[in-house]
This record gives C-alpha cells, structure tokens and sequence, in this order.
C-alpha cells in the first residue's frame, strides 16, 4: 500500500514540474530586442536564440523567416543546430501593417541586436553570418549592402562576415511594387533594391537559388544578374548557386549544407595572415 502511494506521489510531482519553454533544445524564446514601443511591435519585434551546449566564440547566424514580407514566422532550422552555431531567428513586423522600409528597419535593428549580445549566449560577435529564405533573404541583402540600415544602431555593415541570401528578391520587392500599383512581372529597382546597392567592398556575398524553371518568377535570372554586377564591381568574393530540381520552396533544405560549407570556407580566410 505504501508502495502504490509513493509511486502515485512520485508520478504526481514528475508531471507537476512546467516546461520551461527557454529550455527546450537550447533555445530561448520571444526575447524583445526593439526599443520601438506601440503595441504592434511590442508583440511582432521578439527573436529566439539557440545556444550549443558548451561553446565559446562560437560562430553566429541570424535567421529571417520568409513570407513575402506578409506572413511568417521565427524559427531556428533543425540543420542549423548541433553546428556549432550560435543561431538567432528574429520577428519582424509585416505588411500591409507596415511598410517595405520599416521590415528592413527592423531587420537592421535585430542585427544590431545580435552584435551587442552575441556573447551573452558563446557567440562571436567578429563572426556573424546573416542568412534568410525569400523576404529573409531580401531583408539580410538590404541590411547588409545599404549601409545606412545598420548606420542607425551604430554598426558598421561591413562588421558581418558574410551575407548568404536563399532566393531572395534582389529588384524592388513585390509588396512595395504592389503598393505602387505595379505588376509582380514588371521590374523596378529603386532604394528598396539591394540592386541598387552593389558595391565592391561588401562582405562576402553568396547566393543561393533553385532551380531557374522552377523558381518563383524570375528569381535566378535577377540573382544572376545581382551576382554579375558584384563581380564588376570588383567585389572578391561573390558566388552564386543553383539547386537544380527544386522550386523556391524546395531549395531550403539543401541550401543550409551549401551555407554551412560556405560559413566554414569564409571564416577559415578570414583567419588567415594577411600578406
């Protein structure tokens, strides 16, 4: 009898103790990184963090969610994590809610965020990697090109070690040109185009698609034609690659081996001596 009761008080106090959602994998959860204070971005301007067991000066990615900048949602990927990386997975705010220019404010304001704070969680701030699928990889090429993006928060652009956009608009992104009453098929590259912000001394720039008949659009021939212009530019190091058999969506998967290859190749020659 003693037995049964102790079983029952022990089975009681196991599946009385709460999750504790910051815990779970490693990951910290809906943590405010925006000094901006109406009530929408109180709630939208949050990001979560994922930390490896034990690590230090560990390498930094941030993570922008897609959705053509209308829908979305932060997450960390699953192939991101036991990496080695530190991986920060922001929130921003949306349109129609908001516009085009206020998505990168915010963008720009989490990467500041991520540089003040990377080591808090064994990252290195002298090794931050911005990434992103589609919105996000239109987001990490505007804060990362325009400079005066990040200006505003006091870091200087060039302080990330690379930039690795997946099939991300590089013309003026649809929403703004929907706003102007401007076909999704009819190009425009204005201030809010990382087209119009190539520029040689960039940080390393890669760019990752599907494939060109399977993509959304035109979304290989103007990553093309973004990666052509880098390189008359003079910029040193700019590559682009194509996923062939697999549509806008489908590109996701393979691309983080493509980013992880990539972050190591970067970061190996940047330790390297100078000449």
């Amino acid at each position: 009898m003693m037995k049964h009761f102790l079983t029952s008080v022990l089975t009681f106090i196991i599946f009385s103790i709460p999750a504790v959602a910051s815990d779970t994998n490693g990951i910290e959860k809906d943590i405010p990184y925006s000094s901006k204070n109406d009530r929408y971005s109180k709630e939208r301007l949050k990001l979560d963090v994922y930390r490896p067991d034990n690590v230090s000066n560990a390498p930094v990615v941030i993570w922008f969610h897609g959705g053509g900048l209308t829908g979305g949602s932060k997450s960390i990927p699953s192939e991101l994590m036991n990496s080695g990386f530190v991986v920060i997975a922001p929130n921003y705010r949306l349109t129609p809610h908001v516009n085009v220019e206020d998505c990168i404010d915010d963008a720009a304001e989490a990467v500041a965020w991520a540089f003040a704070n990377a080591e808090k969680y064994g990252g290195d701030k002298s090794k931050i990697i911005v990434s992103g699928h589609s919105a996000g990889g239109f987001l990490t090429s505007m804060v990362g090109l325009d400079k005066s993006r990040l200006d505003r928060y006091g870091v200087n652009a060039d302080s990330i070690s690379a930039l690795i956009p997946y099939s991300g608009q590089v013309i003026t992104h649809f929403s703004d040109r929907k706003k102007m009453g401007i076909d999704p098929l009819t190009p425009l590259i204005d201030r809010n185009a990382p087209l119009f912000h190539v520029r040689k001394d960039a940080p390393p720039y890669v760019i990752i698609t599907g494939d060109a008949e399977e993509e959304l659009y035109g979304r290989y021939e103007e990553n093309l034609y973004m990666w052509r212009m880098m390189r008359l530019t003079g910029h040193p190091d700019v590559k682009i690659y194509k996923i062939d058999g697999h549509d806008h969506g489908q590109m996701v998967h393979p691309a983080h081996h493509i980013l992880k290859k990539e972050i190591k190749r970067i970061l190996h020659k940047k330790e390297l001596p100078s000449k």
